[in-house]
């Protein structure tokens, strides 16, 4: 399949785990991954640790979440995750876990050396939007990105439409990146183009040269399946579980 074709369907599983299991989480980080990718109709898959949103730095680490960034060839191949001997180990440890089925809607950059969610064409989107950032951060300029981090953190906490966020990385450091789920394309625009730190971050990259290899997607959130609160959810209504976006 070309790496310029739009999937589907992608979907972010993130499951919360009991602190007892911990050792057990990280034993899959080391040998799911592989195992992952090998899935029947997996185009391009990710474990990932997050962290708890409130910093987006090395010390935001969260160790009782964790999750899966899948790219599906189409949504009858995704249907088999559950059943997978991936997906039965994360749902064993997990407490609690959320679905989210996701369409691309723009992709810019690279991950891996690889274009996972092909070329969008962009387009509307009806009701919730999803911003995923990864970055591999070159060695020489991390401290002075770490700096950089907080102002905007601070920002994206208190930006209105915001319905979720939290970090994501393939590795404690250097491999980061953010998650964060917006009540329409709006309100994701106004924080992305129109917040001054955000956007003071955005000007300074070209010149910092923080990152070896970035990536910045849109998605369109066409159903969230499980408990929303492993998201940190904050919607208005009913946050605590399942349903439709």
């Amino acid at each position: 399949m070309s790496e310029r074709t739009v999937p589907e369907l992608v979907t972010l599983h993130v499951w919360r785990i009991p602190r007892t299991a911990l050792p057990r989480a990280l034993a899959r980080m080391a040998l799911d991954p592989r195992r992952l990718r090998a899935l029947p109709g997996v185009r391009f898959g990710k474990l990932l640790g997050t962290g708890t949103g409130t910093g987006f730095g090395p010390g935001d680490a969260d160790p009782t979440r964790w999750a899966a960034l899948t790219v599906w060839d189409s949504p009858a191949t995704a249907t088999r995750f559950a059943d997978s001997p991936v997906g039965r180990a994360w749902s064993g440890l997990a407490r609690t876990s959320v679905r989210l089925d996701l369409r691309p809607l723009t992709s810019r950059g690279e991950w891996s050396r690889r274009r996972p969610f092909g070329d969008p064409a962009g387009g509307p989107a009806a009701g919730p939007v999803l911003a995923l950032t990864r970055a591999r951060l070159r060695p020489a300029r991390a401290l002075t990105f770490w700096r950089a981090v907080p102002p905007v953190a601070a920002a994206l906490h208190a930006a209105p439409g915001l319905l979720a966020r939290f970090g994501i990385g393939e590795a404690p450091l250097g491999w980061q990146g953010t998650v964060s789920v917006w009540r329409d394309p709006a309100d994701l625009m106004a924080f992305a183009y129109r917040h001054p730190e955000h956007r003071a971050a955005i000007t300074r990259t070209p010149t910092e040269r923080w990152y070896a290899e970035e990536l910045f997607a849109r998605f369109e959130v066409r159903d969230v399946i499980g408990d929303r609160t492993v998201l940190g959810w904050v919607a208005d209504g009913d946050p605590a579980k399942g349903g439709r976006a």
